[in-house]
C-alpha cells in the first residue's frame, strides 16, 4: 500500500469529522441589536437540561441551541421575558429556570444543603460530646513509666 493511498484515507477521514463539527452553526442573531441582546439576557437565565449547571446561553448542547432559538422565536412574537419563562416553566418545569421560585415545591432545592451541613456539623458535635466517645488516659504503672525515662535517656540528642 503507497504513502498517497494512506495519506488520501487519513485526510478523507480528517475531512469527514470536521465536516460533522462544521455542520452544528451557530445561532442566527436577531435582526434588532436591542432584540438579540434581550434574548441573550433571558437565555442566561435558562438552564441547559443536558448540561445541567450551565446556562441555554454558554452551552453548546443541541437542546440548548433550540431553547435559544424558542427564545429568540417567542421574543420575535412580542412575549416578554416573564411570559417566554412561563412558556418553558410550563414545557419543562421550574428546573429550566437557573434560579428557581422560592416556594413550597422548591424548598428543597433552597435549603436542603444547608439543613444536610446542620446535619453532618450537629453529628459531629454529638458524636463528641457523648460520654465515652474518647476513652480515658490512664496513668503509667512503675514499670512502664520506667522503661519509658530509660529509653528516654537512651536517646541520642543529635
Amino acid at each position: 500500500m503507497s504513502y498517497s493511498r494512506i495519506l488520501s484515507g487519513a485526510l478523507l477521514a480528517l475531512g469527514l469529522l470536521t465536516g460533522t463539527a462544521l455542520a452544528i452553526g451557530v445561532d442566527e442573531p436577531m435582526a434588532d441589536p436591542a432584540m438579540e441582546a434581550k434574548a441573550r439576557e433571558i437565555s442566561r437565565g435558562l438552564r441547559c437540561l443536558v448540561c445541567q449547571n450551565q446556562s441555554i446561553e454558554d452551552s453548546n448542547a443541541p437542546l440548548a441551541a433550540d431553547l435559544r432559538h424558542i427564545v429568540r422565536e417567542r421574543l420575535a412574537a412580542g412575549d416578554d421575558e416573564a411570559a417566554i419563562q412561563r412558556y418553558l416553566v410550563d414545557r419543562y418545569g421550574d428546573w429550566v429556570l437557573l434560579r428557581p421560585p422560592l416556594e413550597p415545591a422548591t424548598f428543597a432545592l433552597w435549603f436542603g444543603p444547608f439543613a444536610l451541613l446542620a446535619l453532618g456539623a450537629g453529628i459531629i458535635l454529638w458524636r463528641r460530646r457523648r460520654p465515652g466517645a474518647e476513652p480515658e488516659a490512664q496513668a503509667l504503672t512503675a514499670e512502664e513509666r520506667a522503661r519509658l525515662d530509660s529509653l528516654l535517656k537512651d536517646e541520642d540528642p543529635a
